[in-house]
């Protein structure tokens, strides 16, 4: 969506995206509280503090809030002030709390250092000359053992490009977004192609999932 589109929709009660979590969100909760069951209690990473999660492109914040119901520390970024303001609303409802940050994912930088970096159909913002200084900032705040779970839409050729495709977003080509963690530990990277009806109208979107673990 172009910036007045989504302020537009944003500035709805109705939530765009609904209130409950992206199936991503809950592998991400999955992943990270696995690793941390696999550690020994005194070489834990985290110990008993609790686990801090940026959600870049939070939007109205139904991952955000999913995060914060299961104990996390969350920081929910956006650009979209009205986003956030739904964020925080959800977020009451549901008797817990988050804190926003109202950046844009070109030139951000994260609030402290945290444990996991998740972003659910943003990076695509971020300009192509953009990617590879804001991805090794990302990965700078992110604590040793810390955790990246990236989803980016990807050029593909049996894809066309989506209509309601705007000009500041932009693909990544195949494998590019693994290349940026190189020195990372990659996890997994999973390609899929989905059916959407956004803008109302039925079209697909090639897409790759990356779950990254930095090395301790």
């Amino acid at each position: 969506m172009n910036d007045a589109d989504r302020e537009a929709v944003y500035g709805r009660n109705e939530y765009y995206w609904g209130t409950e979590p992206n199936e991503l969100a809950r592998r991400t909760l999955e992943e990270f509280s696995g690793a941390e069951t696999q550690s020994a209690v005194s070489d834990t990473q985290w110990g008993s503090e609790t686990p801090t999660v940026i959600d870049i492109g939070a939007g109205e914040g139904r991952d955000a809030v999913f995060f914060a119901e299961n104990g996390w520390t969350v920081y929910a970024m956006d650009v979209s002030p009205n986003g956030l303001a739904k964020a925080e609303r959800l977020a009451e409802r549901r008797s817990v709390t988050i804190e926003t940050v109202e950046a844009d994912a070109n030139d951000a930088r994260l609030p402290e250092m945290v444990d996991a970096v998740y972003s659910a159909g943003t990076v695509q913002y971020i300009r192509p000359e953009n990617r590879e200084r804001q991805f090794r900032r990302f990965q700078a705040d992110t604590k040793p053992g810390g955790l990246h779970v990236i989803f980016a839409f990807v050029d593909h050729p049996d894809v066309p490009t989506p209509p309601d495709w705007t000009d500041n977003e932009y693909f990544y080509e195949p494998g590019e977004l693994a290349g940026y963690y190189e020195e990372w530990d990659v996890l997994e990277v999973e390609s899929v192609i989905f059916d959407d009806e956004s803008g109302g109208e039925p079209h697909q979107h090639a897409a790759e999932i990356l779950f990254a673990r930095n090395r301790p």
